[in-house]
């Protein structure tokens, strides 16, 4: 008979992905070994691998679960406007730094099969930013909307680069300021 699955699978599961995910940041994702991904999280390395066969399956897991949050988190936030998806994608990025280093910096060490689920992503939380921008305005298409909006994610997507917690803007001060910054940019459009 087939064993059954555990009561806290999913909170395990989790818990490697958060644990491997702050490996592989920080050692660089080619560089980083199940081993090593293992001794992070505290388990062993069959135990790793009872819930991920391979290193990108690890991977995959992680980004898929990140943009997949995200996803929810714009798609809740759209009806908004770009100032509410601006404020609320720098919270989601709260506590998600190694993760969204790996999606910046790791997606491209995947096989072509795993990455496409997760640039189709990418690619509609991109759509979705557009959308809020062309919301706000209309004159804006094609180049200059996609320079627009890769601009916002510019601001965006790097603040896991230099934001030190406890020091200088908070979070939430950042997303303000970030949302300043844009909607006047583009109000002198």
């Amino acid at each position: 008979m087939p064993r059954g699955i555990a009561r806290d699978h999913d909170a395990k599961r989790a818990a490697l992905r958060k644990g491997a995910a702050a490996y592989f940041a920080r050692h660089g994702f080619d560089r980083a070994s199940m081993t090593g991904a293992a001794r992070e999280c505290g388990v062993s390395k069959a135990l790793l691998y009872h819930y991920h066969d391979s290193k990108e399956a690890l991977l995959f897991d992680i980004l898929d679960t990140h943009l997949s949050h995200l996803e929810q988190v714009v798609e809740a936030a759209a009806p908004g406007g770009l100032r509410t998806l601006i404020s609320a994608l720098l919270a989601a990025y709260e506590n998600a730094d190694a993760e969204h280093k790996l999606q910046l910096e790791a997606l491209s060490g995947l096989p072509p099969d795993l990455q496409r689920p997760l640039v189709a992503a990418q690619r509609r939380l991109v759509q979705s930013m557009a959308a809020a921008i062309h919301a706000r305005h209309p004159e804006l298409n094609g180049d200059r909307l996609r320079a627009a909006t890769m601009t916002v994610f510019g601001i965006l997507n790097w603040f896991y680069m230099w934001h030190r917690p406890g020091k200088g803007l908070s979070r939430s001060a950042y997303a303000a300021l970030a949302a300043d910054f844009v909607e006047g940019g583009l109000d002198r459009l």
